[in-house]
């Protein structure tokens, strides 16, 4: 197995913007140290290029078949939540009763008031609360694959491979568990590889990115400079957006543009989740990022979180990247406050976002199987519930 891992180092001697890429965005590391030059790909090419690969059974990367599982849930139950641009549903799974708690004012308010109990009374409740964001950008759909696997551990006790998975059932049957499986469905159906592994760093950005009217790769960060993104000088749209161009990490959220962050965010608010998470990937090894815009106390949970989750990573034999240093917001160019920041600040949770190598290739990049791209997954899964229990 080859991988290419990191330790992210952040401190006051750190010019600031270098300081915030490398505590809150470690997948520009592998992007910045690589010759990008203005490449060109047209919508045929890229399709020509998608890597001839016979995709296993357990690897769910289509939103097509998502409500005929639902149907067939046992113990879960299905909700839609929204309706995204392109007409997909977005569904909301849930696993345990919810517990109903008195709540007097929303969190912000509550904090106004220096007394979170009066948002919500989490200690209170007899199970903590998990909510499970699936992936927000289209084509990062190991999380898609995850999420669904821990439907099935959920239902069954065993993945969609057959492996016997009982202990991480058991651990999450003493939590709530939420879970959005697609949080950008329009983006998930636009993505027609299915996955990223096998792909170059070009042709990663083609599907992620888009290109430009004159078939100039999109390449990440310029790309996120127009939002929503649209307009005569944009090409192939990509799947980072929904079918009106907007990123839902990246959504307006005091005004949204999309209905998708709101949904997402409301679920947040109405349940109060003690942990949250949105799933990313990534060319690098996993990787927990540092959430922006929240109290230090809560950096410093979820990087034990992070280092929980390296710790199991390391024993499985699997990649893992490095902990980030819990800090301050600063810098000409601070770091943007997205979907993640937003989930603390409407519910208080333990909220960060996780990147999962997608096994792209090239000598900076982490190469990875689907089934460790699956245990990956799912060892994340396990490592939140029981920080969550631990919590209690």
């Amino acid at each position: 197995m080859k991988c290419t891992t990191r330790t992210l180092y952040s401190g006051t001697d750190e010019k600031p913007v270098m300081q915030w890429v490398a505590a809150l965005l470690p997948s520009v590391l592998f992007l910045l140290s690589s010759t990008v030059s203005a490449q060109t790909l047209t919508y045929e090419e890229a399709k020509a290029k998608i890597p001839n690969q016979n995709l296993p059974d357990f690897w769910i990367s289509t939103v097509d078949d998502l409500a005929d599982r639902w149907q067939r849930l046992q113990h879960g139950t299905a909700t839609t939540i929204a309706t995204s641009p392109g007409g997909h549903p977005l569904h909301l799974i849930a696993f345990g009763e919810r517990e109903d708690l008195p709540h007097q004012a929303n969190f912000n308010s509550a904090i106004g008031g220096k007394e979170p109990a009066a948002y919500m009374d989490k200690d209170a409740r007899e199970k903590p609360v998990v909510y499970f964001v699936g992936p927000v950008h289209g084509h990062e759909v190991e999380g898609l694959t995850g999420l669904v696997n821990l439907i099935q551990v959920m239902e069954t006790g065993r993945d969609l491979r057959g492996k016997d998975q009982t202990s991480l059932q058991q651990l999450g049957q003493r939590c709530r568990v939420l879970i959005v499986p697609a949080g950008n469905p329009d983006g998930i159906a636009r993505f027609e590889p299915r996955s990223c592994r096998g792909m170059t760093l070009d042709e990663f950005q083609f599907w992620g990115q888009g290109t430009s009217s004159d078939d100039t790769i999109a390449i990440w960060p310029v790309s996120k400079r127009r939002h929503p993104r649209v307009g005569p000088e944009i090409g192939w749209l990509g799947c980072y957006f929904n079918n009106d161009g907007i990123n839902p990490m990246h959504d307006e959220f005091f005004a949204p543009m999309g209905p998708e962050a709101p949904a997402i965010l409301k679920v947040a608010m109405k349940e109060g989740p003690d942990v949250a998470v949105s799933l990313h990937s990534h060319g690098a090894a996993p990787t927990v990022l540092r959430p922006a815009y929240v109290p230090m106390e809560v950096q410093e949970r979820v990087r034990s979180l992070a280092q929980r989750h390296n710790a199991l990573l390391s024993l499985r034999d699997l990649p893992h990247g490095g902990v980030f240093e819990p800090e301050s917001e600063s810098g000409k160019v601070p770091p943007p406050f997205n979907l993640t920041s937003a989930l603390y600040h409407i519910s208080g949770a333990m909220a960060f976002t996780h990147e999962c190598p997608h096994g792209i290739v090239g000598e900076k990049m982490c190469d990875v199987t689907f089934d460790q791209i699956l245990d990956i997954q799912l060892t994340l899964y396990e490592v939140m519930f029981q920080q969550a229990l631990d919590g209690r």
